[in-house]
């Protein structure tokens, strides 16, 4: 741009005759610009690009939320490894892949993103979008040895972190079976599934999955929740019994919006599609939406290993058990009502923290770190949920909304949201300053 700034300057000569030429010479510039910027911003980054299919896949192939958060995190590291392997902006996550010299880093961000999509995705319909999906993408990118070299540094950084994968203890599913009905343990309620003849608590197995960017789940045990005897919990659970019931008239319409919304919409697709928004509005390069997208969800799915040792460690019971037995806490201050039912459907696992507060806040705080917390301009949708289309302007705005959206909708008391809030935190913060740093030593 400065150099075009000279050419527009005055003749250092003086002569019309240059400032003539001159002057049709900054105008074509001024066009030749105009029209580059025009195609730049019109060619979307690969990595962005990948990463909208990576959740939608996910999503469309019915994928529950912490199942989306390990897939986003596998996707997006194996891009992260590809394109850095070439760029070596950042420190590595496994220091085991080498990239051919002039190997194109955008070939090598889709090859990682499909590769990682079609060995998790084999459903036939899921391979077939997939494929369409890669060639569209890799037809933008010239067909040279760079484009290839790209390709094969994509496929090697899948391979590596998929292998790194494979016996994270994500699998095979556990449950939990209920102990008795005591007072602030918790009991299965309506969703959860029936095995050998006995509701259970679903995805125990969580807790004991390997972290991506922490070193142990258990590093990050909370303290327990507010005793049932307490004014905390009392005033938790006036709340949610408020606010949180099927016909609560306690509930303003934006608030029954927010419980919906988040309801149909996992911390995964919600701060992706935030971060995608804020990535592309600060004209990030396809170096840092790779490093940005590999922690916010190393941190989304983090937060929720810790999530899962806390909600299994503490067994607290949900709200609509709670208000059904609101007899038998021995607190004054909480009546029962056996009718309750709670806004939206409560999740088949225990209460305490909250997954969604602590995984929100996980991608939250990493996403401050990079972005900023507040000036931005993010429009969320999904849709599940056409009517509803939520504006933010910062990070705060989102996870607040989060905190409300469970209570509100009846699953969650907001000691649970603030536990989880704390823990996402702890974590995202844990993350970001553990993994992926500068390899240069003076950023």
């Amino acid at each position: 741009m400065m150099a075009l700034m000279h050419i527009a300057g005055p003749a250092e000569g003086g002569h019309m005759e240059n400032m003539s030429v001159r002057r049709g010479t900054f105008r074509l510039c001024v066009l030749m610009l105009s029209v580059w910027l025009v195609t730049a911003a019109a060619r979307a980054d690969a990595v962005l690009d990948w990463n909208t299919i990576a959740v939608n896949t996910a999503v469309a192939n019915k994928q529950n939320p912490f199942a989306q958060a390990r897939y986003a995190a596998i996707v997006q590291l194996a891009v992260f490894e590809a394109v850095n392997a070439i760029t070596q902006d950042y420190q590595p996550y496994t220091s085991s892949i080498t990239a051919p010299p002039g190997a194109s880093a955008e070939a090598a961000a889709i090859e990682a993103a499909y590769k990682v999509l079609s060995v998790y995705f084999p459903d036939p319909a899921t391979q077939a979008a997939l494929l369409a999906d890669r060639t569209s993408s890799l037809a933008l990118i010239p067909d040279r040895q760079s484009k290839l070299g790209g390709i094969a540094t994509g496929d090697a950084a899948a391979l590596a972190i998929i292998a790194l994968r494979a016996n994270d203890h994500s699998s095979p599913a556990q449950f939990k079976m209920p102990g008795q009905a005591v007072p602030g343990e918790w009991q299965a309620t309506a969703s959860c599934p029936i095995v050998n003849g006995i509701a259970v608590g679903v995805a125990f197995q969580w807790q004991y999955i390997t972290p991506f960017g922490i070193p142990s789940a258990s590093d990050f045990l909370l303290s327990p929740p507010p005793a049932l005897t307490s004014k905390a919990y009392a005033k938790a659970y006036n709340e949610v019994m408020a606010v949180g019931g099927i016909d609560s008239t306690e509930r303003p319409a934006d608030r029954a919006d927010v419980a919906l919304f988040y309801a149909a919409t996992s911390p995964t697709q919600a701060f992706n599609q935030a971060a995608r928004q804020v990535a592309a509005e600060q004209v990030r390069s396809l170096s840092e939406n790779a490093r940005a997208l590999a922690l916010i969800n190393m941190a989304i799915s983090d937060s929720l290993v810790a999530t899962f040792l806390n909600k299994y460690h503490y067994n607290s019971w949900r709200p609509e058990t709670a208000i059904h037995a609101g007899d038998t806490d021995g607190n004054p201050k909480t009546e029962s009502d056996p009718n309750w039912a709670p806004f939206i459907v409560t999740p088949c696992f225990p209460s305490y923290p909250s997954n969604h507060g602590s995984a929100s806040n996980g991608a939250a705080e990493v996403m401050r770190r990079l972005y900023g917390e507040a000036g931005h301009s993010i429009t969320l949708t999904n849709p599940a949920t056409p009517t509803i289309v939520l504006e933010y302007t910062s990070f705060r705005q989102i996870t607040d909304d989060i905190s409300d959206a469970r209570v509100y909708g009846g699953i969650h008391f907001r000691t649970d949201q603030d536990a989880g809030a704390r823990l996402g935190r702890a974590v995202g913060a844990t993350v970001y300053r553990n993994n992926l740093q500068s390899a240069h030593d003076d950023d």
